[in-house]
Parts: structure tokens; sequence; C-alpha cells
């Protein structure tokens, strides 16, 4: 009698955080769908795990699928929490914001080295 061994779930080291206008991971293939319970309620959405090009991944959209949160309602906290329990160890955020620099064009890549945050009333 031949005995497979089961097969280890491999580890998602990345997630990706889609902002307003990125819902879904293009090109994502073993698709699975997770709900995680964190101590500070549910994240914005079910996590998504994919692989898309050889690396696994996790996806979240930040405001939910079909843009069903506010900025403000966002569970930021459940968010990170939620993928760390997957061991998430780097985090893609993708905004749609503007910039005053003619040369940043929709879709480049950019890496702020300030941030101003004017949030009110929101746990840290």
């Amino acid at each position: 009698m031949s005995r497979q061994k089961s097969k280890k779930a491999e580890p998602v080291r990345l997630a990706v955080i889609g902002g307003s206008g990125l819902y879904q991971l293009d090109g994502a293939a073993d698709v699975k769908e997770v709900r995680v319970k964190t101590p500070f309620g549910a994240p914005s959405d079910a996590l998504i795990l994919a692989t898309v090009s050889g690396v696994r991944v996790a996806f979240l959209p930040r405001h939910g699928r079909g843009h069903k949160l506010t900025p403000g309602e966002v569970p930021a906290r459940a968010n990170i929490w939620a993928l760390k329990s997957l061991g998430v160890e780097r985090i893609v955020s993708v905004s749609a914001v503007g910039s005053l620099r003619e040369e940043l064009v929709p879709r480049h890549f950019v890496l702020p080295d300030q941030l101003a945050d004017e949030t009110k009333g929101r746990p840290s």
C-alpha cells in the first residue's frame, strides 16, 4: 500500500493590503479564503491566500470588497493582527493618493520618508 505524505502548507510571509481600487490580485493561483478572529474584532474582509509569481501571499482589501468601509471605519488593528496570525512578516500597502510631483504618475511604487498622521480618536 502506497502512502502519500501530506503537503505542509507553505508559510505566508508577505501580505498586500489593497487600497481604493485594488480589491483582488491579478494572476493569483491556488486561491483560498480565510476568516480570522482577532481580539480587535473582524478584519476588513476575509483574507485571501494565493500564489502570485511563485510566491505565497495574503491579500486583504483595506476597505472590504466593494469598498464598504470608510477610512475611519477600517479596523486597522484587527487587520494587522489577522495578518500576523498567519505568519506575515512583510506588508505592502497600496493606496490611491495624489502627488505634487509630475514625475510620480499612477501605478508608481513610492516609499514615503515622512508621515503626517492626522487621525483623531483612534487607538494606536
